[in-house]
């Protein structure tokens, strides 16, 4: 059976033989025991029911196996036998372009060159899945090759439930990820209706189908990076021959080496599982493997003093080298650290002195023994840092929930007031001010064709529009776009591709809206070959609420709020997004945000250009109106000059306080 016709089946007709779980490709933790005998019952019965019943007997036993061996229910047998990986959209059998772009994008997110452990359908996080199971995949391939342009597909934690009558208006796709009722939000609550099958963690770009590999967050890493080294460099020093010193390899945190590259400096980034920092090797995201503390004590030395552009993964973990290297006397001049802590007692910090399989066995077999060693690890990791940076290390929290992990462990990380962290989070410090609050943000796009000469002919149209926004934008936002022009002119060079052909760069409301509407006169013209998919990460501008990342400079008291992100997926539907999508969880942690993104396909028609004008406009000026309304500076200015170029646009200004005026009333 050929490729289309295994995607029109869903699924299979006949019982497909049992498959065993690859040796080559990293596979997900086992998941901790956490349901009662009554509620191991329930799990088998909510799988079962997905297969017809004379399959059950043959089924029933297999999946109980796999509950207790794996503590979930993935469904091997059913995963597909062909390549998983984006074709171009023409392979694809659909109805309508949209539909095949979506299934191009699932297929992108499930590869195992960009999938963290694909046959648990977990693209990055160590638990941000595309589906919960492989029967979910197939029933939402099969619907999407059937979809017409008046069906939207309901999609419930990974779970389609459906094809329901809409319009050509519509939104082709509605996912939704764990949105729980919020007091059902703990650690726990995840595990526990994770392993009933009832809803899922789709991470910020897993769970909607949006994750382009790594590229995905080396920009904003690479921004990061800089404008740290900016913040703490001389002006006339560079960045060459300085640390970075950070950790985790694995999807997002992957990104890392390669903007340390870009940035100019030494990174180093300790890596505890030795696939996932040979598969980051193999694709050229880091430039050496070292796996002995001594042998990288004696490499960064070399590299300090030859003032070297490289990047070095060290496979071990990453609080050996906070104290060796201070032992040393090696200045540190960034710290932080991107290891998947909003997920810390099930893969996503490793503690030190326990192996990587150990600390896999013990996660599994004795959960309550390993949550007190990691504990006890990032006391001693907050340890180790906090003698570096009474030296001038400049440490920030990179929004993986790690200040807020120690402080419960109990670490030495609160600012005298005992209320803030010690440490700013690169949102608070850098990314926030300087970029969310003035509209940029990580806008993305994807050819459809699968062709590089479609995707250096994007690259070469935002390059284009930059410059010519460039010439006549104020002062405030010049260095944003140098940095960006920048980016988009050596993207090719510096190799970010992993899966689709797709690209990943900064930019505001006007940026977006312009980047977009050439690309769908390309299509029209028939310069480019086939349609762009738009799409953005969720931490953005707009996306995401959550109190220690993305909104985490917002001090007017409602960081913890959820307002925007919610309006966000709300305004995008009607105003033209091809799919929309609303997650619990995020890179921050299950019950710590909530996080909104969008798919938008552009295929060069005129009702193309109508959306993307309402839409781009409204899925970052709805950010900037929030952060203004919270008296942030930066956004006050971007919302006033929004407000003068678009005169359908009028937004509740604030009105500014005297501090004096309020601080004799209590």
């Amino acid at each position: 059976m050929d490729f289309k016709a295994q995607i029109q089946m869903g699924i299979p007709t006949e019982l497909p033989p049992r498959k065993e779980r690859s040796s080559v490709v990293s596979h997900a933790p086992n998941r901790k025991q956490i349901l009662s005998k009554e509620e191991k019952k329930l799990a088998i019965r909510n799988a079962l029911r997905y297969f017809p019943a004379d399959w059950h007997a043959v089924l029933a036993p297999e999946f109980a196996e796999e509950l207790q061996k794996y503590g979930r229910i993935y469904m091997y047998r059913f995963q597909p036998d062909y390549d998983m990986h984006a074709r171009a959209i023409s392979a694809y059998p659909a109805r309508t372009s949209h539909a095949a772009a979506i299934m191009l994008m699932i297929q992108n997110n499930l590869d195992p060159a960009v999938a963290q452990h694909p046959q648990e359908l977990i693209t990055y996080g160590g638990n941000g899945a595309v589906f919960q199971n492989w029967a979910q995949y197939l029933l939402t391939m099969q619907y999407l090759s059937e979809m017409t342009k008046e069906q939207t597909l309901h999609i419930y934690s990974g779970h389609p439930m459906g094809l329901f009558p809409s319009s050509a208006d519509a939104p082709r796709v509605v996912v939704t990820n764990g949105m729980m009722i919020p007091n059902y939000s703990k650690q726990d609550d995840w595990e526990k209706y994770n392993a009933l099958g009832v809803t899922q963690y789709g991470q910020m770009t897993a769970g909607s189908y949006m994750y382009i590999g790594p590229q995905g967050i080396v920009h904003g890493t690479a921004i990061t990076v800089m404008n740290a080294f900016r913040k703490v460099l001389k002006a006339d020093e560079n960045a060459n021959g300085k640390i970075f010193l950070t950790a985790g390899l694995g999807g997002m945190s992957g990104a890392q080496p390669k903007a340390g590259n870009i940035a100019g400096c030494i990174t180093i980034c300790a890596e505890v599982n030795a696939l996932a920092a040979k598969k980051r090797h193999e694709q050229g995201w880091v430039d050496e493997l070292i796996d002995n503390l001594d042998d990288l004590v004696e490499r960064t030395k070399e590299a300090k003093n030859k003032q070297e552009i490289v990047s070095l993964a060290f496979i071990g973990n990453v609080v050996d080298v906070w104290e060796r290297f201070f032992a040393e006397e090696l200045f540190i001049h960034l710290g932080s650290d991107q290891t998947s802590l909003h997920n810390p007692w099930a893969g996503g910090y490793y503690p030190v002195g326990l192996t990587f399989e150990a600390s896999n066995e013990m996660m599994n077999k004795q959960p309550e023994v390993f949550k007190t060693k990691v504990q006890d690890s990032l006391r001693r990791h907050a340890n180790a840092i906090n003698l570096h940076t009474k030296k001038g290390t400049y440490f920030f929290d990179y929004g993986n929930a790690f200040l807020l992990e120690a402080s419960r462990a109990g670490a030495e990380v609160m600012a005298e007031n005992n209320i803030d962290f010690k440490y700013p989070s690169y949102v608070q410090d850098i990314l926030g001010p300087m970029c969310f609050d003035y509209g940029f943000g990580p806008f993305r796009w994807v050819c459809s064709s699968g062709t590089l000469e479609d995707l250096r002919k994007t690259d070469a149209i935002a390059l284009q529009v930059l410059k010519e926004i460039k010439k006549d934008a104020p002062s405030e936002i010049q260095q944003q776009l140098e940095d960006n022009i920048k980016w988009i002119s050596e993207a090719e060079q510096n190799k970010l591709v992993v899966g689709s052909k797709a690209r990943i760069l900064y930019a505001d409301a006007e940026g977006r809206a312009k980047i977009a509407l050439a690309f769908n006169k390309a299509i029209e013209d028939k310069k480019l070959s086939a349609p762009v998919i738009l799409g953005r990460d969720h931490h953005d501008v707009s996306g995401t609420d959550s109190p220690y990342r993305e909104t985490s400079n917002i001090y007017d008291g409602s960081k913890f709020t959820a307002d925007m992100a919610i309006h966000n997926v709300i305004g995008d539907s009607f105003r033209g997004a091809t799919w929309v999508s609303i997650h619990n969880g995020g890179g921050v942690g299950w019950g710590e945000v909530t996080n909104g993104g969008f798919g938008m396909v552009l295929d060069g028609s005129t009702d193309a250009e109508r959306k993307l004008k309402n839409m781009l406009f409204y899925d970052v000026n709805n950010g900037i109106a929030r952060r203004s309304w919270a008296r942030n500076k930066e956004a006050m200015f971007a919302l006033q000059r929004e407000m003068e170029r678009t005169k359908l646009f009028k937004v509740t200004f604030p009105t500014l306080v005297e501090d004096q005026l309020i601080d004799k009333l209590f």
